[in-house]
């Protein structure tokens, strides 16, 4: 176990050249499957998952920082969608879906989506594209690794490692994909065809998901998509290789999404817990599930009502984990458009808590902070 002093800080934390170090292992261009493929059975100390210095009340029991599995007994939203998405029936079973979409948005800030329209071997060939991207020869990987935040397709460990209080345990390709949609010839070959895919069907799948969000807030079905909530996606591939050690470290901090909402497919070998109820709460691996959550511009749109909540990935001795999230948000595009709490929402009992922005002040903010454990709306609070 790391050693924590009365202080707050990790025993020799201070006593090594961490930026030093930071810098030797990006420059590898290797990421964590690199150290892993080398033999590794020692997490290096720049993955050290540290204290966390802006700890909330409910999180400072021991159990809560040292990973606990200890759950309470919660049922995590799962909501059908077959009438909605499949069926297509305007029936009473809408209001019915409506509703559920409603109270979890609420309430858990997430749920999972079954009967989606996104068949099981699309999603299984996804995942499956993610792993031969980060297990195919090195020189192939190389030439998309990159710190340029404005390049529509990254390769990297940790897009924010220099500005995280401690390197996270894994790896990632970011994939920008609309709009404009990438040429192929941009995507790389070994996943190229699935990524367009299901680039396609997620599309659906989120436009659905805002007409469904827009009747939760009492709004028009085409509220949301009308002010541009569904016009960009961003596809974020992660890899997590098994870990030596994973209770010295984590595989995503504690963090919320700086999106307007997240459509995640996780493998079965999970990992993803979510903060409900003052609790780490293991979020299930489902077959044929996608787990989808509020981002932070929706909370900061529905003025509050809808809730960004924190979540955080577990590293394991089991792996290789892989995950594909997609993240629908304006933020890697010129926009001038302002975006603040939805008037239709306001009134004298409920006036607005979050000053206006645009997305790209707002992403740029997201990567500014990186992930600290500060949520990035307390920023942008009237």
């Amino acid at each position: 176990m790391v050693a924590v002093s009365s202080a707050g800080e990790v025993s020799g934390w201070n006593t090594y050249d961490r930026t030093k170090e930071l810098k030797e292992f990006d420059e590898t261009k290797a990421g964590v499957k690199g150290l892993v493929d080398s033999g590794v059975v020692k997490v290096p100390r720049i993955f050290y998952n540290t204290p966390d210095v802006h700890l909330h009340l409910h999180e400072t029991d021991q159990s809560i920082q040292n990973h606990s599995h200890e759950q309470i007994p919660l049922s995590f939203p799962i909501i059908d969608l077959k009438e909605f998405i499949i069926d297509k029936k305007d029936s009473s079973l809408r209001k019915e879906v409506v509703d559920q979409i409603r109270k979890a948005s609420e309430t858990w800030g997430f749920f999972q989506v079954l009967n989606h329209g996104i068949s099981i071997s699309v999603l299984e060939e996804m995942l499956q594209g993610v792993r031969r991207f980060f297990e195919q020869d090195m020189d192939l990987k190389k030439p998309l690794y990159s710190r340029d935040v404005n390049r529509r397709i990254v390769y990297n460990c940790n897009f924010t490692l220099y500005n995280n209080p401690s390197a996270n345990w894994r790896d990632t390709l970011y994939c920008f994909m609309s709009p404009p949609p990438p040429h192929s010839d941009e995507l790389p070959s070994v996943c190229r065809d699935i990524l367009m895919e299901y680039k396609k069907q997620v599309i659906r799948l989120g436009n659905a998901l805002f007409e469904l969000l827009s009747e939760s807030l009492g709004l028009s079905n085409k509220h949301l998509t009308d002010m541009g909530c569904a016009d960009g996606l961003s596809l974020l591939c992660h890899y997590y290789p098994a870990c030596p050690e994973p209770e010295l470290t984590i595989g995503a901090s504690k963090h919320t999404d700086g999106d307007f909402l997240t459509v995640l497919l996780q493998d079965q070998i999970g990992g993803l817990q979510v903060l409900h109820q003052n609790q780490w709460v293991d979020v299930p691996p489902t077959p044929g599930a996608l787990i989808v959550n509020i981002g932070d511009l929706l909370q900061l749109i529905s003025n509050g009502r809808f809730k960004s909540v924190e979540h955080r990935v577990l590293a394991n001795k089991i792996g290789p984990r892989v995950s594909t999230a997609c993240f629908f948000t304006t933020g890697y595009r010129p926009s001038t458009r302002i975006y603040g709490p939805i008037k239709e929402l306001l009134s004298e009992h409920n006036p607005p808590i979050y000053r206006e922005t645009t997305v790209k002040e707002f992403t740029a903010c997201v990567h500014k902070k990186g992930l600290n454990g500060i949520s990035v709306l307390e920023h942008f609070m009237l």
